[in-house]
């Protein structure tokens, strides 16, 4: 018989671990507690508290007007121009605020502001969770200068595996090709140790929090 391969033999050792289940030989240790600790808060507060924590930039809206307001004082404070969009429900918000955006192929290259919807916000770690389904697909997330995510209350969730349930039920069967957690800005630190913002992608994330209650 042709002998096993070492990537078979260690495969074959976990099978065999997984099924062959013996007493833990630390009694001692607590291998069952959740290692993080409770969340007090409400999750909105929480994930705002999680998301500041890695610079980034929230922002709550009570209602859909005040959304608007909100975006246009930034986008006013800012001076920005060219912002870009593919989210038809977000591009009829910023029509009916009077907001210019462009959503043409040819103007993506100068898109200096992309502006999505997300999948999910995860309260614990204050991070946000998007995927190849939403219409503003893979590029808008990581090529603009600036990000901009609109999210609604209840989309946030309390912990990672929450969010990964509820995309999979959402999709049923047809699971996202690309699923990405963003926590914070782009950042770096690789050259000599010190801190770039904007290195891999957007230097400035921003998350508008519609309370849907």
């Amino acid at each position: 018989m042709e002998e096993s391969t070492s990537r078979e033999k260690v495969l074959k050792k976990i099978r065999n671990a997984l099924i062959s289940k013996h007493d833990n030989p630390y009694p001692s240790l607590d291998n069952d507690s959740s290692v993080y600790h409770e969340l007090n808060d409400s999750l909105d507060i929480t994930f705002a508290q999680e998301f500041t924590k890695v610079a980034g930039k929230f922002v709550y809206c009570e209602t859909q007007s005040d959304l608007e307001n909100n975006l246009i004082t930034l986008i006013g404070d800012k001076k920005w121009k060219n912002i870009f969009c593919l989210e038809p429900g977000i591009k009829k918000m910023l029509e009916q605020a009077g907001i210019p955006y462009q959503s043409e192929e040819t103007d993506f290259q100068n898109a200096e502001v992309g502006i999505t919807y997300c999948e999910y916000l995860i309260a614990r770690f204050g991070s946000i969770m998007i995927s190849s389904k939403q219409a503003s697909g893979r590029r808008l997330n990581v090529f603009p200068e600036y990000h901009i995510v609109i999210a609604y209350s209840s989309q946030i969730v309390r912990e990672l595996k929450d969010a990964l349930v509820k995309i999979m039920d959402e999709y049923k069967g047809k699971t996202p090709s690309f699923i990405s957690i963003i926590t914070g800005p782009s950042r770096t630190a690789d050259i000599e140790k010190t801190l770039v913002m904007g290195a891999h992608g957007p230097k400035d994330l921003y998350v508008f929090l519609i309370d849907e209650n």
